[in-house]
């Protein structure tokens, strides 16, 4: 994993999500700690941000950018409210929605930014529904101020359309799994962002 991270990092991926939910808990804290310290070394001048999955307490002892809040997972409220009284205001909260008016609870929460989906069909994403579609994904970033990023079967021929349709970034996991020249996968994903800003 530290080696893929390494390599999304060369390539000028800015946000990596680790979403190791099930591994325990000091493990999971010494891969986000050398996640953190890969990014440091490799792209000191870019702002990268390492986000986790639910663990906001380990998110926060490893002093990770943020933590990726599900559906079913502490409420987006509470953590902003913490963050709130902390000495970290940078500290990220964002969450997953499947509904426009699940992103507009979020946002009116204080979430900074939520993943909108499934947008297209991909098996990951199967348990939350049939795919949403540019059209709402349109109407999401139409009704939330936060950025949208969309989630759930993004090709390298469908993502245009999500830059289209308001979205501020993508989310992916066969897309970049699938692609052996990262590099090549970030040219083309930020021409695709150019082509529709």
């Amino acid at each position: 994993m530290l080696e893929r991270i390494g390599a999304a990092l060369a390539a000028g991926v800015n946000w990596i999500q680790i979403r190791e939910k099930d591994l325990e808990t000091r493990r999971l804290f010494g891969l986000v700690c050398e996640s953190i310290a890969i990014s440091q070394a490799q792209a000191p001048q870019r702002d990268v941000r390492i986000l986790i999955n639910d663990r906001a307490d380990v998110s926060w002892a490893a002093g990770a950018a943020g933590v990726h809040l599900g559906e079913n997972s502490l409420p987006v409220r509470e953590l902003v409210h913490a963050r709130g009284g902390s000495d970290r205001p940078d500290f990220l909260v964002g969450a997953s929605c499947h509904s426009p008016q699940g992103a507009v609870d979020a946002a009116n929460h204080g979430a900074d930014y939520v993943f909108f989906g499934p947008i297209f069909s991909t098996p990951s994403k199967a348990d939350f529904g049939p795919p949403q579609g540019v059209t709402k994904l349109a109407e999401v970033c139409h009704v939330v101020t936060i950025p949208v990023l969309a989630i759930g079967g993004i090709t390298l021929e469908n993502v245009a359309a999500c830059f289209d349709a308001g979205a501020a970034g993508i989310a992916a996991i066969r897309l970049f799994q699938q692609m052996p020249d990262w590099g090549n996968l970030m040219a083309r994903l930020a021409r695709a962002c150019r082509r529709n800003r």
